[in-house]
């Protein structure tokens, strides 16, 4: 059995997905959220998705609280769902290419620090671009610079507002994020 732990900031969307996908699977599990937002959309799905939730400090995160509650669980996969705050190394070195983040853009373009959400889609919109995705990627000590592993891409139209292009990378977000977990989590044995 795989165990798995979600960390997210926001809404949840995403985790909601990743634990609907895993639901049924007698391989892996999703045993824990990690939140560091208090009014955080998320602690709400978590209650109704009966998966335990924890809403942690700055303090608790950098000073190995937190760390040490995810070794305590078994953890072997940490997910960043929509979780804002930068990976400390002790974290990276501890689950070394085990930590996956989905960036809602094609990186390397509109990465790093203060790139998330709503800022990311309007300089997207800002800048003319004809295309924009999802990025999944490993993650390193450093903001969207992680490995990686898998991409995918939608037009943006001449009328697209931010809002718009937030809801066609919803799409693949939903799509493709817990299945790329999957072959990650669960490679193929062949």
């Amino acid at each position: 059995m795989k165990n798995i732990v979600i960390f997210a900031s926001g809404s949840g969307s995403n985790a909601e997905k990743i634990i609907e996908h895993f639901k049924q699977s007698d391989q892996v599990t999703i045993t824990h959220i990690f939140c560091n937002n208090p009014t955080a959309g998320v602690i709400e799905r978590a209650a109704r998705l009966q998966i335990p939730c924890s809403i942690f400090s700055r303090e608790e995160y950098k000073n190995g609280t937190v760390l040490r509650k995810i070794q305590s669980l078994q953890t072997d996969w940490i997910i960043l769902a929509g979780f804002l705050w930068l990976v400390p190394s002790e974290y990276v070195q501890a689950y070394p290419q085990r930590i996956i983040n989905l960036h809602p853009a094609l990186l390397p373009k509109f990465g790093g620090k203060g790139m998330y959400g709503h800022f990311v889609h309007e300089a997207v919109v800002e800048a003319g671009e004809k295309e924009s995705g999802i990025t999944i990627h490993y993650v390193n000590e450093h903001y969207d610079e992680g490995a990686i592993i898998f991409q995918s891409s939608f037009p943006v139209l001449p009328s697209d507002t931010p809002e718009d292009v937030a809801k066609k990378g919803q799409v693949l977000e939903h799509r493709d994020f817990p299945k790329v977990i999957e072959s990650l989590v669960l490679p193929a044995t062949t």
